[in-house]
């Protein structure tokens, strides 16, 4: 037992001198409170509407969910169609579908809030598709690019809180 006590301090001292070179260098930060709230989201693009409302960009692949006073309630990237086949301007949610099958049933999805139609298949917001075998098509490193074949398609938590945000007939403004 007397050697177990130098052995401890020698790697509480160890612990005391490094342990910092562990730590997170840039630790994120705290959610914002309300009055910091408009520092810390990116801001609307211009021409993006009133009201209630989602906003889409599609340049910068960001969707912002904006309360009926102006405030952005949340703002997170989103990885839209790669095939230029929605329109800059300004939809209506149609409908809503809590499950759903990709068109060619080759993976399923959440959340689903749909509120435009292309020419084979409908074009809305959603999780990001998970195919047969379990795994994601898209990644966080695909966000913030458009690579989709049609919708615009976001990580769960932030396709729940556009699903809990929009009920059918909400306003969906899309920017260029």
């Amino acid at each position: 037992m007397g050697g177990t006590v130098p052995g401890l301090l020698v790697i509480a001292a160890l612990v005391a001198a490094f342990g910092g070179m562990f730590a997170a260098t840039n630790p994120r930060p705290a959610v914002a409170s309300t009055a910091n709230r408009e520092a810390v989201l990116p801001k609307l693009p211009t021409d993006s509407g009133h009201g209630r409302r989602v906003v889409f960009d599609q340049s910068d692949q960001r969707v912002w969910l904006v309360a009926s006073g102006g405030d952005v309630e949340r703002s997170y990237l989103v990885t839209g169609s790669k095939w230029d086949n929605l329109r800059p301007g300004s939809y209506r949610v149609k409908s809503k579908t809590r499950q759903a099958r990709t068109y060619g049933g080759g993976g399923t999805f959440e959340y689903f809030v749909k509120f435009a139609q292309g020419q084979t298949a409908a074009i809305g917001f959603h999780a990001v598709t998970v195919r047969n075998n379990g795994t994601l098509v898209y990644g966080r490193t695909d966000l913030g690019k458009a690579r989709t074949p049609g919708c615009v398609e976001a990580m769960r938590a932030d396709a729940a809180a556009l699903w809990d945000f929009a009920p059918v007939g909400t306003s969906v403004v899309v920017t260029a």
